[in-house]
């Protein structure tokens, strides 16, 4: 079979295991039934923007051209920083974006998966987020009115158990043990006060667990992108967060948002 198109980032469904789809031009190809065959990718050097479409020879911010990466709201330095949300200010790059993405409740969660960290997202990206960032646990713990008050706590909670992901770590399954509730109930007596100060809503909810379509994490990680490799042929053995796990390599999807890819197997 070959399928070919500019492709987006994997789709995911929460189940035992994940199940993964894969955008590629107008159809939405299976990967969980991929796994354990041999599959080809090539890239033919054609890049085109996820948002305007067109033809770019270096994709910014896992996608977009430079024009867009400077000027969608989406690419706004608050997406990655939401503390530095500037909606009430009226700097919105688009306010009717900003209402829809970050004028709405967000829930600030526990995860794990490389280590305990704490993070937020949009109530309607759960488990979504999860999954992809390869986190093997999940605890809702908080739910605020907007981004900017999520990015506000979660700027203080992680500078006591941090924010980031190991990705190696986490595609090795690697993973340090931590009781998400006993971690939980901590943040909530040492930051009392500030989740007070935020009128921040308490979540009493249990611990989402993702199984990804993995049975063997690869020993080594080799990082493998169309940028230097064309061509990239091997074995699928599996699929987390947002990564195809091959026998020769890892190939980070999100990363190669909008390349014109050749799939076949």
């Amino acid at each position: 079979m070959v399928f070919e198109g500019n492709i987006l980032k994997m789709r995911s469904k929460l189940s035992s295991p994940v199940e993964y789809k894969l955008p590629i031009g107008e159809h939405l190809l299976d990967l969980n039934a991929l796994i354990g065959k041999k599959v080809k990718l090539e890239f033919n050097g054609q890049i085109n923007c996820i948002a305007s479409g067109e033809k770019i020879k270096k994709s910014y911010n896992n996608g977009y051209s430079y024009k867009s990466f400077i000027s969608l709201p989406e690419c706004d330095i608050c997406i990655v920083r939401p503390e530095l949300c500037h909606y009430d200010k009226g700097t919105c790059r688009d306010s009717k974006w900003g209402e829809k993405h970050c004028m709405q409740d967000h829930i600030v969660y526990l995860a794990n998966s490389s280590n305990a960290k704490i993070g937020i997202t949009r109530h309607t990206q759960v488990p979504t987020r999860w999954i992809d960032q390869g986190a093997i646990e999940a605890l809702p713990i908080l739910r605020v009115p907007n981004r900017h008050i999520s990015g506000l706590i979660e700027s203080e909670i992680k500078n006591s158990i941090g924010d980031k992901t190991n990705w190696r770590k986490m595609l090795k399954g690697e993973v340090e043990e931590v009781d998400l509730y006993d971690l939980r109930d901590q943040l909530f007596e040492e930051y009392g006060d500030l989740l007070d100060e935020f009128d921040a809503q308490d979540l009493d909810e249990e611990i989402t667990y993702i199984d990804f379509p993995l049975d063997s994490p690869p020993e080594k990680i080799k990082s493998l992108s169309f940028d230097k490799t064309p061509l990239i042929e091997g074995n699928l053995k599996g699929i987390k967060g947002q990564y195809l796990i091959f026998d020769i390599g890892v190939l980070n999807i999100r990363k190669h948002q909008g390349y014109f890819i050749k799939i076949s197997y």
